[in-house]
C-alpha cells in the first residue's frame, strides 16, 4: 500500500482512491471506509481473507461507533458478537484496537498510543 507523508497523515490507495490514514494506519475520515478499505487495513495485517465472524465483529464496532463514538468494552464486545476474548484474539491477533477497530475504519481510540 503505497503511502505519503504530509502533515503527520500518510495515504493509502484502495482502489483508485487516496484514503488519508494517521501514523499509525487508522482512517482519519470514518466516511473513507469501505469494505475494500477494511480488506486493505486487514491485508496490512497479513490477513488475506475475513470471515463472516470477522464481519460480524466489524459490523458492530461501526455500529457502536456511530452509537457513542468510543470503543465497547471487551465484554460487550465478545456479548454482543457471540465470541470470547480468545476467539477474538484468533480473528484479530493484532487485537481488538489494534486489529479489529482499525480493520473498521474507526479512529484511533482515545489512550492508543
Amino acid at each position: 500500500m503505497p503511502t505519503d507523508q504530509n502533515a503527520g497523515s500518510s495515504f493509502m490507495e484502495v482502489e483508485g482512491q487516496r484514503i488519508e490514514v494517521d501514523r499509525k494506519g487508522y482512517l482519519l475520515r470514518p466516511s473513507d471506509w469501505t469494505e475494500a478499505v477494511g480488506r486493505a487495513l486487514a491485508a496490512e495485517q497479513g490477513m488475506e481473507v475475513l470471515t463472516p465472524l470477522h464481519w460480524r465483529v466489524i459490523e458492530f464496532l461501526q455500529e457502536y461507533h456511530g452509537q457513542y463514538e468510543r470503543p465497547p468494552t471487551l465484554r460487550r464486545l465478545c456479548q454482543k458478537t457471540d465470541t470470547d476474548l480468545k476467539t477474538i484474539y484468533q480473528l484479530f491477533p493484532a487485537g481488538p484496537s489494534e486489529g479489529a477497530w482499525k480493520i473498521a475504519g474507526l479512529p484511533r481510540p482515545p489512550g492508543c498510543v
